[in-house]
């Protein structure tokens, strides 16, 4: 699957939100995240977009006036926490319904 990081300042989210409503982009996966539970700036959003190819590129091409793509090396780093995230809470609700 492909992927996309791009942070957005908080004061944009209105247009984000109208970006992620996009036909094509909506049913792809979205995560929005507060940068400053990821260790980053505390007015700005992280938004990952992952999905077939043209979706992502069309969320780049929407995205681009929002916010910036973030470079490969901080992304990588950050798709990996995002990727954490997912398998700690799969593992959490796992542990969840297997307790009696």
């Amino acid at each position: 699957m492909t992927y996309i990081l791009f942070s957005v300042g908080t004061a944009k989210r209105t247009e984000l939100d109208a970006v992620l409503k996009d036909d094509l982009v909506s049913r792809q996966s979205q995560k929005v995240r507060e940068a400053s539970a990821m260790g980053g700036p505390s007015d700005t959003l992280y938004v990952l977009i992952e999905g077939s190819e043209a979706a992502v590129r069309r969320a780049e091409e929407l995205l681009t006036p929002v916010g910036t793509r973030l470079p490969a090396s901080e992304g990588e780093a950050l798709y990996r926490r995002f990727k954490d995230e997912d398998e700690a809470a799969s593992a959490g609700m796992g542990l969840f319904f297997t307790e009696g």
